[in-house]
């Protein structure tokens, strides 16, 4: 893109790791969705810093001896990583009480708001002593990479954790183009009236130092804009996707985030997968269910397991023939909520297999970990796969599946994910509060011809291919060019 200012990545993990490991330095890659997306992206830079934070004692002994930043490998030359040391004080308050749970649980509706949250002198406190300056901390990081860049740069900021940080590096580089990237759900305006109204106006007013902000679905862009107009009084263009400041115009923009399909399919043929799916068929029973997830609440785990069990219940003849493996990577374990729920998604679990088990078959197979090849041989494998988020920016586990499935697999999808709007039309929709609707769908996938599962299996992945991560941030990177030339 040879049109737009050196780039600087903005994201709270990134794409490296660093730990000690028999005394020696090691550096791992980072996980998760996001930075896979973007590690993918910054392929396609011929310059580029990413600024993340240093998340380990060695990520902060690699950030004292390199404070400009390293190269991120060889074979991308052009691209630096720059690690932030944050105080571990200000990081506790900024990450565990303001960005998980109070920002997550916001944009993912999970609040129970007869109970919580409330919003006390801790959280105030937090947001004053971590989520603020932890912003500013990152903004004075890439005002810096901006002056080295003789003030013109393109900043591409990514997702919650940085909500303040556009309008600061705005305020200081006049002349930069920012670009905010949010990756979760954004909800209607009243979801954020949960927010006191200096931390809700603060949270809109900084993504109004972009240029552009983007989502992964037109419903979310619209409603960053109906909350503008709503909780600002801004005037907006639902047409145009546009709302006015005063002093410039916003873009917001959607652009439905995908996998590198041809580097899937090389890990789905890989020895390691090759050898957890040998174990996986030597035990499976008829039919396999499979969930991979994060244990987030947003993810609806309990209401799928006690819609798998509503299944058992009114369809006796499935006993011993299926099997629901779930396949669960604890999250945010330092968090109460988080930690909470994890304990609950257990012993449901076992109220489920007392329930309906025998001496030789768990009707729930719960495992929790992480184990790449595990996962992907669970997507290789599975009947149907269950993704009944309550609310998801987009969900990257269904389109990795349908990908590399090889049983004609059947996608039962949340109508609340990003990737409905993408797989919708080929999948077994999910209602994700509707426990019979939940069970009855789960029926008809596990019952529906092979003809019919083949189709919709082949259109599903025909999707993920045709709109991979190249053709993602390609088409970000050309909107940008356009916006920064003023044709937007």
């Amino acid at each position: 893109m040879e049109h737009l200012d050196p780039v600087i990545l903005v994201s709270h993990r990134g794409p490296l790791q660093h730990r000690l490991e028999g005394g020696r330095r090691v550096a791992e890659r980072g996980a998760g969705g996001l930075v896979t997306a973007l590690s993918h992206l910054a392929d396609h830079l011929e310059e580029a810093t990413w600024v993340c934070a240093a998340l380990s004692e060695e990520d902060e002994a690699v950030a004292a001896e390199a404070p400009g930043g390293f190269p991120l490998d060889a074979g991308r030359s052009g691209v630096r990583v720059r690690m932030v040391p944050v105080d571990a004080e200000a990081h506790r308050r900024f990450y565990g009480v303001i960005a998980n749970p109070l920002l997550w649980f916001i944009q993912h509706s999970l609040w129970d708001l007869a109970v919580a949250p409330d919003i006390t002198a801790e959280v105030l406190d937090a947001w004053e002593a971590g989520y603020r300056p932890v912003n500013e901390r990152f903004a004075d990081e890439v005002v810096q990479e901006v002056a080295a860049r003789g003030g013109r740069a393109t900043v591409m900021v990514h997702d919650y954790h940085f909500y303040l940080l556009p309008a600061l590096v705005r305020d200081r580089c006049p002349d930069v183009f920012v670009h905010h990237f949010v990756h979760i759900p954004w909800p209607q305006p009243d979801g954020w009236r949960v927010l006191p109204p200096t931390l809700r106006e603060a949270v809109f007013t900084g993504l109004l130092g972009c240029d552009a902000v983007a989502f992964h679905t037109e419903r979310y862009a619209r409603n960053f804009l109906l909350g503008c107009q709503e909780l600002l009084g801004l005037p907006i263009d639902l047409a145009a996707l546009t709302v006015d400041t005063g002093r410039r115009q916003v873009a917001a923009r959607w652009y439905p985030i995908s996998v590198d399909a041809a580097a899937f399919d090389a890990l789905a043929a890989s020895p390691g997968v090759r050898r957890a799916e040998e174990e996986l068929v030597a035990t499976r029973r008829e039919h396999l269910v499979v969930r991979v997830d994060r244990t987030d609440p947003s993810k609806n785990i309990l209401r799928g397991f006690r819609a798998f069990d509503l299944l058992l219940s009114e369809h006796p003849e499935l006993a011993k023939r299926v099997t629901f493996l779930a396949f669960l990577q604890p999250s945010r374990q330092d968090v109460g909520e988080y930690a909470d729920h994890t304990e609950a998604i257990r012993r449901l679990a076992a109220d489920v297999n007392q329930a309906h088990g025998t001496p030789d078959w768990q009707p729930i197979d719960l495992r929790l970990g992480e184990d790449l090849d595990f996962a992907v041989a669970a997507y290789k494998q599975f009947d149907v796969l269950v993704v009944n988020g309550i609310f998801d920016g987009m969900n990257l586990v269904a389109k990795e599946a349908v990908l590399v499935n090889q049983r004609d697999g059947v996608l039962a999808l949340s109508e609340n994910t990003g990737a409905h709007e993408e797989l919708g039309a080929f999948a077994v929709t999910l209602h994700p509060f509707d426990l019979v609707q939940q069970a009855d769908a789960l029926y008809r996938a596990l019952t529906m011809d092979r003809a019919e599962r083949k189709d919709r299996r082949e259109a599903c992945a025909a999707v993920v291919r045709e709109n991979d991560v190249t053709k993602w941030f390609r088409r970000q990177l050309a909107d940008l060019e356009e916006l920064r030339a003023g044709d937007g």
